[in-house]
């Protein structure tokens, strides 16, 4: 817990590692997540540092990994999980991981060349085959004009027969080519080999029905096989450029019927062999996978941190002997003892004689903010830490925001059934977070729902008390206590009526409704809204009052802290005083209406009655005098005053408000400026010889806290005691204004918890209602349907929107109007070195 009060104290220490106890004394580091690093080489080029070779070394194995991993999940092999994440291995065992991933690489390379080689070599079979089928059709319709296999031979010369010189006989013969091309590009084939040839090709095609796989670059592409017939060689020459421009495929195709039938048996018989050949190379591929599978996590996890810790060693400083390197971190100062075993483990792991040691130094340098957390606490401090990172041991919210997030968020959110639907879905990711935690999902919306399930869970209780107090559960009361009305109307007139008016002070009774809000509220009409309205709108003060008061007062505890105890007065007693002499009086005021008054009194009759809380504020401000309160005859009036003397004491109020204004904006400079003419007055008689003077100034400047390099005057002159009185009207300007308005700001908790009901009302009147008042067998489905809808909208509208709306209003209200009263968050957050974030960093990047 006092971590959580405040962030824990650091400790700049200096290391002096032998070099062969560097590595594994910054893996123990490594593991532990204790320390941050300085780069003590910043003037060094990353390419002129000491461990740029292992760096390098490294990143070709991540290479090598990532090539590894690329097949495995190109094969759709599984890989299994990690059950214990591994060590960073020892300096000799890179040798043999190193040995070990250069073979398993080179064998995948293997077996991807020969696999993409026969699948070439079957793609190319696949496509003769295809061409010697359909080119089959072609020459059958030739043959079945008439034409015998001597006239077709003597008209269709083959093109793998063709001889170079064609003779005066082969003049009138007709050569082919046939292959196969992509089916996007035929109509452009076909307009290229009519534009050569001037329409002298005749070409014949046919699509195939089945797409085949290119293996080199893995896609499935539809090709058409085609039938080129032209004269000449001159022609066939230019046939021949054009089928290569298009990266049509060409194959050897017999004009004779038998060959081509011997052909295709042949072809037919080599793709069966190939076949086999393709399914065996692609088992014993998948056992090397497998095989490799098993280790793949493990060497990558490995190789990161092997990388991550020549890294951190690239940041430390050789001394002058180049014996010993020197390294600066930050580290918590409960965690010193862990730090130096971590040392004399890493010493020891590699028998090193001389031991290493670490020297704390001092330095007028900021620390970075560790606040330790557990899974429960972690969320919270996410939230403050998204609006800054909290100044070095300031005071902490996170450790209050676990209360007064959740609450101020049921307080808009307050239903019953709605807060048990959230309790529900966050108590089920608490009870199963170590099953989601394993299978690190890549849903970003799930990552953060599960970030904040213990927000969520307390969210959800919050609101079930809220809806109990509001007496909401989905819109409905309910009557658990009974009512405090009584009906003193007769049968014959409840009958006759379809609305009656309670009265107060007859149909009431006289003990306090046990808890929460009196079912019977539901059923009024006329003024529910109303009576709601007046109810939320003063707890919304209230609480809002409340919450920038304890705000105010935490500022307290940084003075104290940090040595400013002057600022309590200069600062602190203004700002309290004017918050509670004019917002703190309103909320008693509502609260001495509640208690003092009630409706069994007589508004008119009594020599007190009940004040207009709003009227008697405004009449306080304006320095105005109440007048009585009488009836509509200017007769019976009442004194709406409290006690005797209440206006004087609300004048004196108002007039000691006014004066917190001058003096939370002059106490603070002026004393500064008085400790500078004294400081200066030290310093001559110091040098007159009056030595403790000079110390007692010193100890007194410590706590004034406003003249420290921390507030940004740590000058002298009349020019930095302009920017002083500049900077403190802009605090005291804001201050005074910011009160207002936040005050103003915390009416959101009225106004979206009336939205809220309102809206659930809405859902149960127009959606459910209907299906509940169907009647006969049409009504069950009826029923059934409305309740799904209103089930839906319900979780998607009411749970989810209205519950994220909330959530951002609670996060303003905390992060504008409770933190600016003692929050600074202009620190640096602390970030060791530590391979679970690294390896958590890289897994995210994935």
């Amino acid at each position: 817990m006092g971590a959580m009060f405040r962030s824990e104290e650091m400790a700049l220490c200096q290391l002096f590692i032998q070099p062969e106890a560097a590595y594994p004394s910054v893996s123990e580091l490594g593991e532990l997540g204790i320390a941050q690093f300085r780069d003590l080489n910043n003037d060094v080029n990353a390419f002129q540092r000491k461990f740029v070779n292992e760096v390098r070394r490294c990143d070709e194995l991540e290479r090598k990994l990532r090539y590894i991993e690329a097949e495995i999940v190109k094969d759709g092999v599984s890989v299994p999980e990690i059950d214990e994440i591994p060590k960073a291995p020892n300096p000799r065992e890179i040798i043999d991981l190193e040995a070990n991933l250069e073979k398993t690489e080179n064998e995948i390379m293997e077996l991807s060349q020969n696999a993409v080689n026969l699948k070439l070599n079957f793609l190319e079979l696949t496509e003769m085959r295809h061409v010697l089928e359909k080119t089959e059709g072609f020459f059958t319709e030739q043959e079945g004009v008439g034409a015998s296999d001597s006239l077709t031979r003597a008209l269709i010369q083959e093109e793998s027969s063709t001889q170079a010189g064609a003779s005066a006989s082969a003049r009138g013969r007709l050569g082919f080519v046939a292959g196969v091309v992509p089916r996007e590009r035929v109509p452009a084939f076909e307009r290229m080999l009519w534009r050569i040839s001037r329409g002298n090709v005749f070409l014949r095609q046919v699509g195939l029905d089945q797409p085949l796989d290119e293996p080199n670059t893995g896609n499935s592409v539809y090709k058409t096989v085609f039938v080129a017939f032209f004269q000449g060689e001159e022609l066939k020459s230019r046939v021949k450029k054009v089928c290569a421009g298009f990266h049509a495929s060409l194959y050897p195709c017999p004009s004779v019927a038998g060959e081509r039938a011997d052909m295709l048996a042949g072809v037919r018989t080599r793709l069966q062999d190939l076949t086999l050949v393709l399914n065996q190379t692609q088992d014993h591929r998948q056992r090397v996978l497998v095989g490799v599978a098993r280790e793949l996590n493990n060497w990558m996890v490995m190789v990161r941190k092997m990388k991550a810790i020549y890294h951190t060693l690239n940041s430390f400083n050789m001394d002058v002997t180049n014996k010993c390197l020197i390294a600066e971190c930050w580290v918590p100062v409960s965690d010193l003892p862990k730090l130096r075993k971590a040392l004399q483990d890493g010493s020891k792991a590699c028998g090193s004689s001389i031991p290493s040691f670490l020297n704390a130094i001092e330095t007028s340098e900021t620390p970075p903010t560790f606040n330790r957390t557990n899974k429960f606490t972690a969320g919270f401090q996410n939230l403050i830490d998204a609006y800054g990172a909290i100044s070095y041991q300031e005071l902490n919210p996170a450790l209050y925001t676990i209360i007064t997030f959740p609450f101020l968020f049921a307080i808009m959110f307050g239903d019953a059934g709605h807060g048990l639907i959230m309790f529900a879905f966050g108590l089920y990711m608490v009870l199963t977070e170590k099953k989601h935690m394993k299978q690190k999902s890549t849903s970003e919306i799930w990552n953060i729902f599960f970030a904040g399930r213990y927000i969520i869970l307390l969210m959800g209780t919050f609101s079930m008390y809220t809806g109990l107090i509001y007496n909401d559960f989905f819109s409905k009361s309910v009557n658990i206590f009974g009512s405090n009305w009584n009906v003193s109307y007769d049968e014959s007139t409840l009958r006759a009526n379809h609305e009656l008016q309670l009265s107060p002070k007859n149909d009431y009774g006289d003990s306090i409704y046990p808890l929460g809000m009196d079912p019977a509220w539901q059923l009024a009409e006329a003024n529910k809204i109303m009576y709601l309205n007046s109810y939320k709108m003063k707890l919304s003060i209230i609480f809002g009052v409340l919450h920038m008061i304890f705000g105010v007062c935490l500022s307290v505890v940084n003075h104290v802290h940090f040595r400013k105890r002057i600022n309590i007065i200069l600062e602190f007693l203004p700002q309290v005083l004017f918050l509670v002499l004019l917002f703190g009086y309103l909320v008693s005021l509502m609260f001495v209406k509640w208690v003092v008054y009630s409706a069994k009194n007589e508004l008119l009759t009594s020599e007190h009655c009940a004040p207009n809380v709003l009227i008697t504020f405004i009449n306080m401000l304006l320095f105005k005098q109440a007048e009585p309160l009488c009836n509509s005859e200017g007769k019976d009036c009442c004194n709406i005053y409290i006690f005797e003397s209440q206006g004087t004491v609300q004048q004196i109020m108002v007039f000691v408000a006014l004066l917190c204004v001058p003096w939370l904006l002059l106490a603070k400079p002026l004393y500064i400026m008085c400790s500078r003419k004294k400081s200066r007055q030290q310093v001559s008689a110091s040098e007159n010889g009056d030595v403790n003077q000079g110390i007692e100034l010193r100890q007194e400047n410590e706590e004034v806290g406003a003249v420290t390099p921390a507030d940004g005057h740590d000058g002298h002159g009349e020019d930095d005691m302009t920017e002083v009185f500049i900077y403190q009207s802009i605090h005291t300007i804001e201050y005074i204004l910011s009160t207002i308005s936040h005050t103003a700001s915390y009416l959101r908790l009225w106004a979206l918890s009336l939205a809220h009901s309102q809206l659930s009302e809405v859902l149960w009147t127009m959606v459910l209602r209907m299906g509940l008042t169907a009647e006969g067998y049409t009504g069950a489905i009826i029923l059934y349907i409305m309740f799904l809808a209103w089930s839906f909208l319900t979780v998607a509208i009411l749970v989810l929107m209205e519950g994220l709306s909330a959530f951002l209003h609670t996060l303003r209200l905390h992060w504008v109007e409770f933190m600016s009263k003692f929050y600074s968050g202009a620190g640096y957050l602390f970030a060791p070195f530590s391979f679970k974030n690294i390896l958590e960093q890289d897994d995210n990047e994935q």
